[in-house]
């Protein structure tokens, strides 16, 4: 990203607040969204978007640290404890009201685990915030293209549906979209988990018959979807990497929501 051409402006809360200026949200970037190549594309989609409808938000920058998921889940409660009362600090400090962010495992963590130590803040998941846009007509798709009428199925991430039943949100931005939206055999509470989750994404699986995303990503298949539609980097990971291993990747494409949304917009 850049700060020196209009669709990519992303102002850090340390330059507003030199101003004297408070954004309506926060942009909680996340590591992935950071300094995961693929998941950087998507972090940039989203700044288009919040730009193009003059959303006035803020990054923390270099001041944004992992939110304390992955060492939680993998059974580290000193050093989650440590990464999130530091990120508490600084929100506090900024006086941050307002979340909003594209990955689940940040939303679920922020918005469910951070009150206990003391942080309160209103967090939205990237896919309910969109939603709430086009709803308010600030987001109006060019007739659906590129999507209309593309077969799309839609991956639900386990902590964006199972653990904060948000189902519809990402369904409803793909239906504006006029894509055709098709329904893997195992999905909303009942969806499989893409393999990542509870800290597996940073370990080798365990030995068996098949990796879970191998799994899922034949369900997806199944379908006759040209796309595969993700709310969450770790789900963007391994179901591209199931692409990959059935050797797809020329007709079926993983995007994020945040993407569709863009290039709807022409963005």
């Amino acid at each position: 990203m850049t700060t020196e051409t209009t669709p990519c402006q992303v102002p850090t809360m340390a330059e507003l607040a030199a101003r004297g200026e408070t954004p309506d949200v926060l942009f909680w970037v996340g590591c992935a969204g950071s300094f995961d190549d693929r998941y950087k594309r998507v972090t940039i989609a989203f700044v288009k978007i919040l730009n193009a409808v003059g959303i006035k938000f803020a990054v923390l920058g270099t001041e944004e640290s992992c939110t304390g998921d992955p060492a939680r889940r993998a059974g580290n409660e000193f050093l989650f404890q440590m990464q999130a009362t530091m990120n508490i600090q600084v929100l506090d400090g900024y006086g941050i009201k307002k979340i909003v962010t594209a990955c689940p495992h940040c939303f679920n963590t922020l918005k469910n685990e951070y009150p206990a130590l003391g942080g309160n803040y209103e967090v939205v998941h990237h896919s309910t915030f969109l939603q709430s846009l086009i709803n308010e007509g600030r987001i109006k798709p060019q007739d659906g293209q590129p999507f209309k009428g593309r077969r799309i199925t839609f991956h639900d991430s386990c902590y964006l549906g199972r653990a904060n039943k948000i189902y519809e949100a990402p369904r409803a931005i793909l239906e504006a979209l006029d894509a055709d939206l098709v329904e893997m055999k195992r999905s909303r509470s009942q969806g499989l988990c893409c393999g990542a989750g509870g800290g597996q994404y940073f370990k080798e699986p365990e030995p068996g018959k098949k990796d879970i995303n191998i799994e899922r990503i034949e369900e997806a298949l199944g379908t006759g979807a040209q796309a595969i539609a993700v709310a969450c980097p770790f789900c963007m990971t391994m179901m591209t990497d199931g692409v990959k291993n059935k050797e797809r990747e020329a007709d079926v494409k993983v995007y994020d929501i945040a993407e569709f949304v863009a290039q709807a917009q022409g963005l």
